[in-house]
């Protein structure tokens, strides 16, 4: 019987219900009831990406790191382009100080959602960490534009300060020192 109710989708009704039920326990910031049922969901369909790549998310926020990034990891074996799954192991490496690995990550989460607010905030940080300031501009400017789409003030105002400041760094690495200038 499980494989015709399987073949009618009825594993993956049930899974999607659980993954539902997880999604909105950590809504409620539960994050053990999320995590019990994103497990349900996956011992049902453990082959989806995005579950995993939630799992991954969940341990993160929780602050189990190590989970998180095996959580991760398995996503991205069923799908190396799951945005969640990316944004997560960006945030690992960024916080890990791996700019490099971070830029990846969070390169190939906006190839797969390019106007998501947090993946462009990140991607501005890390090329600001990277030293190049006019990427990091560049990227917090979308970042505000896509936090002021979501009306989401405080994170707006905090993109806004960014936008500043990399404005005043750009401007200070057009100053040449003096003695430094050169003469047609």
């Amino acid at each position: 019987m499980a494989k015709l109710g399987a073949r009618f989708g009825i594993t993956r009704y049930e899974a999607d219900e659980f993954y539902r039920i997880a999604l909105d326990f950590y809504r409620k910031r539960n994050l053990e009831d999320a995590l019990h049922n994103i497990g349900y969901a996956l011992n049902l369909l453990p082959y989806n990406a995005e579950y995993h790549a939630a799992k991954g998310f969940f341990h993160l926020e929780d602050g189990d790191v190590e989970q998180a990034a095996e959580a991760f990891d398995v996503a991205l074996k069923r799908h190396p382009y799951e945005m969640l799954a990316n944004y997560g192991k960006g945030v690992i490496a960024y916080r890990d100080r791996d700019y490099q690995g971070a830029l990846i990550s969070f390169t190939n989460a906006w190839a797969m959602l390019p106007d998501r607010a947090e993946t462009l905030y990140y991607l501005a940080l890390t090329h600001h960490r990277l030293k190049d300031n006019r990427k990091a501009l560049d990227w917090m400017r979308q970042a505000q534009m896509a936090l002021d789409k979501l009306d989401d003030k405080k994170r707006s105002r905090d993109a806004a300060r960014w936008v500043a400041e990399l404005e005043k760094q750009i401007a200070k690495e057009n100053v040449l020192p003096a003695g430094n200038e050169t003469t047609p």
